[in-house]
C-alpha cells in the first residue's frame, strides 16, 4: 500500500472504530461485558465473515468469472483477494508472518471450489484472532498490515472488518447487474 492509501485506510479505520463503539452501545446497556470494545469488534468481524461467506456460496460457478466491466476484478477474483486480505491482516494481529500472501489466492484460485475454500480457511485463520482479543491486549502494539508500521492490534482486526464489507459493497453490485438479492438483504435464518 502507498502512504496515501495507508493515510485513507487509516483514516476509514478510525470511522469503523466510531461505529463498532456506537453501534456496541445498545447492546452493551443490556448486557455487561468485560470487554465491550473487542466484543464490538468481534461482532462487527461476525457481519463482515458472514456477509463473504455468503456471498461465496450463493453465486453459481459459472459467475465466478463475472465482471461489469473489464477494468475491474471478477466476482471470484474480488473473493480471493479477500481471502489473502484476511492473511495478512489477522497475521499482524496474530503476531506472525502471513501464511499467505496477499494476492496468492488471485492468482492460484480460480475455480469456485478453490476460491470458497480459500475464504473459508482465512475465516478460520482470522477467528482466532478475533477469538483472543480482548479489551486489555487491544492496544498492544504489532506490526502493522500491509508495512503500516506498529499500530495497535484492534486496528488490524477493525482494519480487516472493514476491509472485507468494502469488498462486500463490491459483490453487492455484482449481485443486483445478475438480478440476485446479496446475503444482507436476505432475510435471516
Amino acid at each position: 500500500m502507498a502512504r496515501k492509501e495507508i493515510a485513507v485506510f487509516n483514516s476509514q479505520l478510525m470511522r469503523v472504530a466510531v461505529v463498532c463503539f456506537v453501534s456496541a452501545s445498545p447492546a452493551l446497556a443490556q448486557a455487561p461485558s468485560a470487554n465491550p470494545v473487542s466484543d464490538a469488534i468481534r461482532e462487527s468481524w461476525a457481519e463482515a465473515k458472514r456477509n463473504i461467506d455468503e456471498s461465496a456460496a450463493l453465486i453459481a460457478d459459472a459467475d465466478y468469472g463475472f465482471k461489469p466491466v473489464d477494468s475491474v476484478r471478477s466476482f471470484g477474483a474480488l473473493l480471493a483477494h479477500v481471502a489473502g486480505a484476511n492473511y495478512v491482516f489477522c497475521a499482524s494481529a496474530r503476531g506472525e508472518k502471513p501464511p499467505h500472501a496477499e494476492d496468492e489466492f488471485e492468482k492460484a484460485a480460480k475455480t469456485k471450489t478453490e476460491i470458497v475454500k480459500a475464504v473459508r480457511e482465512s475465516i478460520a485463520y482470522c477467528d482466532a484472532a478475533y477469538k483472543r482479543l480482548t479489551d486489555r491486549n487491544a492496544g498492544e502494539l504489532v506490526d502493522g498490515a500491509f508495512g503500516a508500521g506498529k499500530a495497535p492490534r484492534a486496528a488490524a482486526l477493525i482494519g480487516n472488518a472493514g476491509h472485507n464489507q468494502e469488498h462486500y459493497g463490491n459483490l453487492v453490485t455484482y449481485f443486483r447487474i445478475k438480478g440476485i438479492v446479496p446475503p444482507s438483504s436476505r432475510p435471516r435464518k
